[in-house]
């Protein structure tokens, strides 16, 4: 009996886990004290939060600096929020104020929100009228990708997420599993500026704190840079 304990302790660690565990056992503790990875935030099964409008509209003073004073950007380079998923846009505000998502100018106006601030921001721009509808060019390569994706690129078509409207996938009557809509942002009229830099921020992993964000990784790896172009400016003029 006595030769078959070391012959099964061989055998356990060939197992590729049971091994790589052994190993982190004995490495020095050095190696160990290594910081681990954030996990992303899960946001497979968030609730829709809710807030006070009114409260949030005493508290965008300094937001209508960048967003506009109708939550339509006044520069490019800053997101339209009117008519937003509230949700989303608390979410948003949190990464931010936690520092997993950071921007010279977000993060510090974040830093100093409460919970009940944040709610209450987001549910003010949510209860405004989105931009008007544009002119898009249903035949362009942008809304193909959009409507359709390209299968032999691998690209996955957006409406899947986000809405064949780029309004946010839309609540369905029936028993069957809801989309969880709450937490993807609507696209439709964002600027061109923009969409093509959150693409590459999620591309190169500058964007990464949720699940949501994880899933966009894949897909902008997708994407090239004509199509990021195409893609970025149907949403535009949409």
């Amino acid at each position: 009996m006595t030769y078959r304990i070391p012959l099964l302790l061989a055998a356990l660690l060939a197992l590729p886990g049971i091994a790589a565990n052994a190993a982190a056992q004995d490495a020095p503790a050095a190696a160990s004290s290594a910081p681990a990875p954030a996990a992303a935030l899960d946001l497979r099964r968030m609730q829709p939060i809710r807030g006070d409008a009114q409260a949030g509209a005493g508290k965008a003073a300094v937001c209508a600096a960048c967003h506009g004073a109708q939550g339509v950007a006044i520069a490019p380079t800053f997101p339209n929020l009117a008519g937003q998923s509230a949700t989303y846009l608390y979410l948003q505000l949190k990464e931010f104020h936690d520092g997993e998502r950071n921007d010279p100018v977000m993060t510090a106006q974040a830093a100093a929100l409460s919970d009940e601030d944040m709610r209450d921001l987001a549910s003010y721009y949510a209860s405004m009228a989105p931009k008007p509808a544009g002119q898009a060019d249903a035949g362009s390569r942008g809304a193909q990708l959009y409507l359709s994706g390209d299968p032999a690129q691998g690209i996955p078509p957006c409406q899947g997420c986000h809405g064949a409207n780029a309004l946010g996938p839309q609540p369905h009557p029936g028993s069957a599993p809801q989309p969880p809509w709450a937490t993807y942002p609507h696209l439709r009229g964002q600027s061109q500026l923009y969409v093509a830099k959150q693409l590459g921020d999620f591309k190169s992993g500058a964007r990464a704190g949720s699940s949501n964000a994880k899933v966009m990784q894949g897909v902008a790896q997708t994407l090239g840079d004509d199509d990021v172009q195409a893609l970025s400016t149907w949403l535009s003029t949409l």
